[in-house]
């Protein structure tokens, strides 16, 4: 059990530098479908990399706050006294994320494409680290 813990913490602390991965419960087959093709494209390295400064800004908005939940969960999972309760959790804070992120005026998938793009494109890193 402790290693799930170490990997539910270890997955959800690369949450704050890697794309979010938004799988909500109730979620219908069109719109996981859809989620798949955005994510298929932004590890492909077929998305397209040219943010306007308000995509990049809106991102650092939502990184700020993906970081709070990140930092608020991660002590919760630990903690959790089963694997159930650990996923549990690891899916109110995935769903607190994706809140985060859509109040900051993104979709899911501009928001992994940009967090893929800051991961592997030196040009968009130093265009967001400017901004933060």
């Amino acid at each position: 059990m402790n290693k799930l813990l170490v990997s539910l913490t270890a997955s959800l602390a690369l949450l704050a530098t890697s794309p979010v991965l938004a799988q909500e419960s109730q979620q219908n087959q069109e719109s996981a479908d859809t989620e798949e093709d955005y994510s298929d494209q932004a590890t492909s390295g077929s998305q397209d990399t040219n943010f306007s400064d308000e995509e990049l800004k809106q991102f650092v908005e939502a990184q700020e706050g993906i970081n709070e939940i990140r930092d608020k969960y991660m002590e919760k999972i630990e903690a959790a006294d089963s694997q159930q309760e650990a996923q549990e959790l690891q899916m109110e804070a995935n769903d607190e994320m994706v809140t985060v992120i859509e109040d900051a005026g993104m979709d899911i998938p501009t928001y992994n494409s940009i967090a893929t793009a800051y991961n592997s494109e030196p040009e968009v890193r130093d265009r967001i680290d400017a901004l933060m």
